[in-house]
């Protein structure tokens, strides 16, 4: 039997980790925690604030910014209560999805404008379609995206391809993270709570006075949620479970004049359990006594079953190099490395598993436990030239991104049935280590790129025309093997020997962009832009065959406006685009070649094939903030997408007979609501000596495919087809309420206090659902209300 902690022992690490953290929060109480700067921008009564981002690599205003952007500052973070990425997932931006893979938090699926990912994020050879970048530094894997956020000063979600300015992989967008920096001034910040579900958040922050030019900041984080979902089997994890922890430590010198070297280390720790899957409506297998429906979000699994949890480390190291070579002339370098190792274990689908078509129960097994290890070891480095000159600015560059990944999986079931009904069970004894690997790989991917792009001002119409043209040229080479598959090394044409995928690709991204500022608050643009993803190959293939990279290409038009003295700001966007050899998965047969014959079974494997023809992605997007009195700040934001994967064949065969269907598929663009919401209200007003602060959110999307292909399809309109249902919509309000500035005697310190919940309603929706004609519905539930309190208190 796999060893397993204790409960006890996990109570007493948990314990003690937190009680060294509050031990510092008392130590250091004058400079505990404050939260980040007030949300809303209306202090004065006055103007909105500016936005500046960091999207085209120099810092700008928002509105000036001729492309689709949204942001979420580190005090909106704060107001939503957001530990990491994943409590995104509510739809703070409504064209940005994020959701676990599968039932699996250690791996998260990005999607922006409908634009990302079809299915498995987690193979070694496979890319992301959304760039995840922190600090100027590309994140390769899905893996370790969900790991606890540290000392954030903005998210920036730019939509749309952005290949000339962004390293890789970003042709549904960037999603771009930056850390607050040293100041030089000491402050220690820090943030400790507790809620529901046995929930609790330690957050410290120390910035150390400037020594010898050299400004140092440290950054801690905890945050434990117990299980959502509780498991029956005594020992076991249940469900929806997290202990992440990380510590960031960086250091600003200022060498020279003109010359910064800042260096950061981060580690982090992320343990979690996968979401559990329940049976919403049955198929057409006949149910175990205990594979009840459960139609309803639940809070106790309806058997018990080991579960341990996913254990992700990653440590991280950069050195970013800034060089004033004139006053309009910058150098810059971003050095970084990376190492991430990620467990997964996953027995989240049991409800699933407890059915067959005969109605006999006794010495069954089912719930499979799906095991896997990954590591990943990444290197980059970016060198940009970023200036300007009398009517043009420019920024030019070079990147090189290497990355070595290992992964195996293997599953095993982990219960049996001892009646013929199905009304009682046993745990199998089982070990892990002795356990044979389903399917293992290792892939070395090399990428570089060079890129530039240059924003030309005339002279004429006041200099309120504005053309800016980009292009970047990309080579990625991927070279690995696939050695296991199915158990045993892979037979393809009558030879038993691993896989091998070599294959590189070159590209060439253009784009075009032509702003008008019709007046000092009104700015227009119209944009073509291209990105691509990079090709490669699937690790639940047995061929291992290599497929190509696919593209977008995109037209974009959108203005960017303030009104009302500044009170309000509107911002409006249209796109449409060509989506082209779309990266499609299909099940095929495991095939081997015997004695001259081809030979079917009905175990499957996974291929990836571009798909023929062309798709197309089309939207609308809606920013508006409002200040109409002090204090007072309303946001709204909307976003209509519309993508379409064009038709396609499954080339591959099928069953037993090996049959192939002819027949085009439909394939649903997953995780992409057609019409998503967010709005928000806040709120703050001086009371004495204190400052009453106020944040809710409300957020509605109109539910989206999980699954991408239907069960069955014969054609439009044919009556024995069975589609894929699509998932629930959804209504999420999120508030928090916050006495805050409240001065401390004499110390300089001021005390937050503050109340936060998270789907105040306690609405539920099933976000995934997937059917199989067999087995029936299943699907994943949101989260149920969160809630809690914290004390924040800065010097």
């Amino acid at each position: 039997m796999h060893r397993r902690h204790t409960i006890a022992s996990r109570r007493y690490l948990r314990g003690t980790i937190f009680s060294g953290f509050a031990a510092l929060a008392v130590a250091t109480a004058p400079a505990l925690a404050a939260e980040s700067a007030p949300a809303p921008a209306n202090r004065d009564g006055e103007a909105l604030g500016d936005i500046i981002v960091t999207g085209e690599k120099r810092p700008q205003n928002l509105q000036a910014t001729p492309t689709a952007i949204s942001v979420l500052s580190g005090a909106d973070l704060a107001s939503r209560h957001i530990t990491s990425l994943q409590d995104l997932t509510d739809g703070s931006v409504p064209s940005l999805r994020i959701a676990p893979f599968y039932s699996r938090s250690s791996a998260l699926i990005v999607n922006i404008r409908g634009v990302g990912v079809l299915f498995d994020v987690n193979q070694p050879a496979r890319d992301q379609g959304v760039g995840i970048y922190v600090d100027g530094v590309y994140m390769g894997r899905a893996q370790g995206l969900g790991t606890a956020l540290f000392d954030i000063e903005n998210i920036e979600v730019l939509k749309g391809p952005q290949g000339t300015l962004f390293g890789r992989n970003t042709e549904g967008g960037a999603v771009n993270i930056t850390t607050k920096k040293p100041s030089g001034e000491f402050h220690v910040n820090g943030t400790a709570g507790i809620g529901n579900y046995g929930s609790y958040k330690t957050e410290a922050h120390i910035d150390l006075p400037a020594f010898h030019n050299i400004s140092l900041k440290l950054d801690g984080v905890i945050a434990h949620r117990d299980a959502v979902v509780k498991n029956p089997l005594d020992g076991a994890y249940g469900f929806n479970f997290y202990d992440k922890r990380g510590v960031h430590v960086e250091a600003l010198w200022r060498a020279a004049p003109g010359l910064t070297v800042d260096a950061a280390f981060d580690h982090s720790y992320d343990a979690s359990t996968p979401l559990y899957q329940q049976l919403l409506a049955p198929g057409s297998n006949i149910q175990a006594a205990l594979g009840t429906v459960q139609p309803s979000r639940a809070d106790t699994a309806n058997v018990g079953v080991p579960q341990q949890p996913s254990i992700g480390k990653t440590n991280g190291y950069r050195l970013t190099l800034e060089w004033q070579l004139a006053t309009v002339l910058t150098l810059k370098s971003i050095s970084a490395y990376r190492d991430l190792r990620q467990s997964q274990y996953d027995n989240g689908s049991a409800a699933i598993t407890m059915s067959n078509n005969g109605g006999r129960f006794s010495d069954m097994t089912f719930s499979r436990y799906s095991l896997a290890q990954v590591h990943q070891k990444q290197a980059s480095q970016e060198i940009d030239l970023i200036g300007e000159i009398p009517g043009l600015k420019y920024v030019a560059g070079a990147m090189w991104y290497r990355e070595k990944v290992q992964d195996n999986a293997q599953t095993l079931p982990t219960n049996k049935f001892l009646d013929a009904s199905g009304s009682s069970y046993t745990i199998l004894p089982y070990d892990l280590d002795a356990q044979p690997l389903d399917r293992a790989s290792h892939v070395t991917t090399t990428s570089i790129g060079l890129f530039g792009q240059a924003t030309y001002t005339p002279s004429m119409l006041d200099e309120r025309l504005h053309l800016t043209g980009g292009l970047r040229w990309t080579r990625d080479e991927k070279k690995g093997e696939l050695f296991i598959v199915n158990g045993k090394t892979p037979t393809v044409n009558g030879v038993t020997a691993p896989r091998v995928l070599d294959a590189a690709w070159s590209r060439v991204d253009p784009m075009v962009t032509l702003a008008y500022d019709a007046t000092d608050d009104v700015h227009l643009y119209a944009k073509w832009s291209t990105g691509y993803k990079s090709g490669g190959a699937n690790s639940r293939s047995l061929p291992y065959l290599a497929f190509d990279p696919e593209s977008l290409s995109v037209f974009e038009i959108g203005a960017k406006t303030e009104f009302w003295d500044r009170r309000g700001r509107l911002n409006l966007a249209a796109y449409a685009g060509a989506y082209k050899d779309i990266q499609v998965d299909f099940q095929a047969n495991y095939e081997q070649i015997i004695n001259g014959q081809r030979v079917y079974t009905t175990r499957t494997t996974i291929e990836t094939i571009n798909a023929p023809g062309t798709g197309r992605v089309r939207g609308v997007e809606a920013d508006l903030t409002l200040a109409p009195v002090r204090g007072l700040t309303l946001s709204g934001s909307y976003a209509y997408t519309d993508p379409h994967i064009p038709p396609t064949v499954n080339p591959f065969p099928q069953g037993s007979s090996g049959t192939i269907i002819t027949t085009p598929v439909q394939i649903y663009s997953v995780y992409t609501p057609k019409h998503a919401i967010s709005g928000a209200v806040d709120y703050e007003h001086r009371l004495g000596d204190a400052t009453t602060r106020f944040h809710i959110d409300a957020n509605y999307d109109s539910g989206f495919y999980a699954a991408f292909v239907n069960p069955l399809y014969y054609g439009p309109g044919d009556a024995r087809n069975v589609m894929q249902p699509k998932g629930e919509k959804s209504f999420i309000v999120n508030a928090r309420l916050a006495i805050a500035d409240i001065a401390m005697r004499d110390s300089g310190a001021t005390l937050t206090a503050a109340l936060w919940v998270r789907n105040l309603f306690n609405e539920q929706h099933a976000f995934y659902r997937a059917l199989t004609v067999s087995s029936g519905t299943s699907g994943f539930f949101n989260d149920p209300r969160m809630f809690g309190g914290e004390i924040n208190v800065r010097f």
